[in-house]
């Protein structure tokens, strides 16, 4: 929740013609605004083909008496691809159960949404020791309910909650030891090949200066970028380091 419309849209432009002149490689980028710029920013990122657009939300109906809410399919008549689910913040400060977030899921999936699917530990379940715990049921409560098919729609996005806007970082080992345990649990439950097909991002106070450190671990595909996706410079550099 940053930025007014203008700033928004400002912002956007200058990521999407950095990403234009500045990114080589294969890799997508994925801008999830804030609703009221989504029908601006998915037109002005029609001539960019790695650049697609996504909500930060989504309500869990079809449609109805739910003031103040977004449906699926209203995310997707304006050009929106993707939407983040679960994220932490979402889960911490407006208690989105597994259960709910799973609806949310499905009624993404029904609208042709590519959900990004949030999932990870707080301060305490990791020093607890638990956190592998907690993984394990935000998963399979959140989305293996879904067909293999389906399941490989979604984009998984590991956060450690302890390390999101605190300045703290999960080291590359400890984000590696956790994407590696997410994949063994997809492929227990899936398979090796949709296994390694499914992306993994990393999202926990990325920026420019640990990047490359983070990215070049085996299980870790991508970022989910909070912070310094504000700042048009550091977000490319970001993406760059797939170059």
């Amino acid at each position: 929740m940053n930025l007014d419309y203008q700033e928004g849209i400002s912002l956007f432009s200058e990521v999407v013609n950095m990403v234009k002149d500045e990114i080589r490689g294969e890799q997508q980028i994925v801008v999830c605004s804030p609703f009221i710029h989504l029908q601006s920013v998915a037109s002005l990122s029609k001539d960019a083909s790695n650049v697609s657009i996504g909500a930060q939300n989504v309500h869990q109906e079809e449609s109805g008496a739910y003031t103040g809410e977004i449906s699926a399919k209203q995310i997707r008549s304006v050009g929106a691809e993707y939407v983040i689910l679960g994220h932490s913040e979402r889960r911490a400060y407006f208690g989105e159960s597994d259960a709910l977030l799973a609806k949310k899921v499905d009624i993404s999936l029904q609208h042709h949404l590519y959900p990004i699917f949030c999932i990870g530990e707080t301060k305490e379940e990791r020093e607890s020791g638990d956190f592998f715990n907690v993984i394990k049921s935000q998963l399979e409560n959140g989305v293996f309910h879904l067909s293999a098919a389906d399941f490989s729609k979604i984009i998984l996005a590991y956060e450690p909650v302890w390390a999101i806007g605190t300045g703290l970082t999960a080291s590359p080992e400890q984000a590696q030891e956790v994407h590696a345990f997410i994949r063994k649990e997809i492929a227990e439950k899936y398979g090796e090949a949709v296994a390694a097909e499914t992306s993994i991002l990393y999202g926990g106070s990325c920026n420019p200066k640990n990047a490359v450190d983070l990215f070049s671990q085996a299980d870790i595909d991508g970022g989910l970028i909070g912070g310094a996706s504000l700042k048009s410079r550091d977000f490319t550099d970001i993406a760059k380091v797939f170059n």
